[in-house]
């Protein structure tokens, strides 16, 4: 609520709850928002390589008419660094073990970029827990059409997140869209950025080695919304449309900018996904 107890405008950002919950022997920080106007199940969403909470604020704080909530993984953001390496599945499970922490019977889920991976792997193995699924600038895994061998090697080293310098002078290169031009927008997403752990990073790297979900798409009968950049280096626009012609109940959003495209185009962004999630909003 505002100081003079109306509810927030529209286009007023919401504020964002953080705080740190025990999961699984994982000490982890959660990140949340819960606006007046809120329906239905909330979005639990899944962040890109490397990437803590602060990368998805800005979303989540624009949302409106649901409720958000996110979490840094072992050894990324704020998250104690952990012991165990994990798979993809281990990561789902810690996810469903967030969801239960919270009390959250049922979620849409969310995944950005390597996020979606997780995302894809969190509904199939937990399908009664998924009401809607969101896929962002994602691919089906290891089987996908790849990337330039160039902007793999950027990819592949935590480097950017460790470097702002070197992050200004590759992100045109790896992310595409306006960030081939704007380097002012480079220098905004650099102070979002906090360097993950190595291990963190490259535990991720290695949950998604060699998995897929090409084989099971058919199977995810929960509605999706596949959103992609059409200037997307590092996943190019086929592969959402792979995903969009496997999965039985999706549908594809094409956004003219490249792999930060919820960063670059938020607004629209944040409207396709509610109205997917809840339906137009009232006049």
């Amino acid at each position: 609520m505002n100081a003079d107890g109306a509810a927030p405008l529209r286009n007023e950002p919401h504020p964002i709850s953080h705080r740190f919950i025990d999961v699984r022997g994982e000490r982890l920080r959660i990140a949340c928002t819960d606006p007046p106007r809120a329906e239905g199940a909330p979005l639990l969403i899944f962040n890109g390589i490397g990437a803590s909470a602060e990368i998805l604020e800005p979303l989540m704080r624009r949302m409106t008419r649901t409720r958000t909530v996110t979490f840094d993984l072992p050894g990324i953001g704020a998250s104690a660094p952990s012991v165990w390496i994990r798979r993809l599945s281990g990561f789902a499970a810690l996810a469903r073990g967030v969801c239960d922490a919270l009390a959250l019977e049922r979620v849409h889920a969310m995944g950005v970029s390597w996020g979606g991976g997780l995302a894809q792997q969190f509904t199939r193995q937990y399908p009664e827990c998924v009401d809607k699924l969101v896929l962002a600038a994602t691919s089906t895994g290891h089987l996908m059409v790849p990337a330039r061998p160039s902007v793999l090697l950027k990819m592949a080293t935590p480097l950017r997140y460790l470097s702002a310098d070197f992050f200004k002078r590759i992100a045109g290169d790896i992310y595409g869209g306006d960030f081939r031009h704007d380097s002012a927008l480079a220098e905004r997403y650099a102070r979002r950025m906090a360097p993950p752990t190595l291990l963190g990073y490259f535990n991720q790297l290695y949950a998604l080695t060699g998995w897929t979900s090409l084989h099971w798409l058919h199977r995810i009968a929960q509605p999706t919304l596949v959103m992609a950049g059409d200037d997307d280096p590092i996943v190019p626009l086929v592969n959402a449309k792979i995903l969009a012609a496997r999965i039985p109940n999706a549908e594809l959003e094409i956004f003219d900018c490249g792999h930060l495209f919820v960063i670059t185009r938020l607004p629209r962004v944040v409207d396709r996904i509610e109205r997917f999630l809840v339906g137009a909003a009232p006049a």
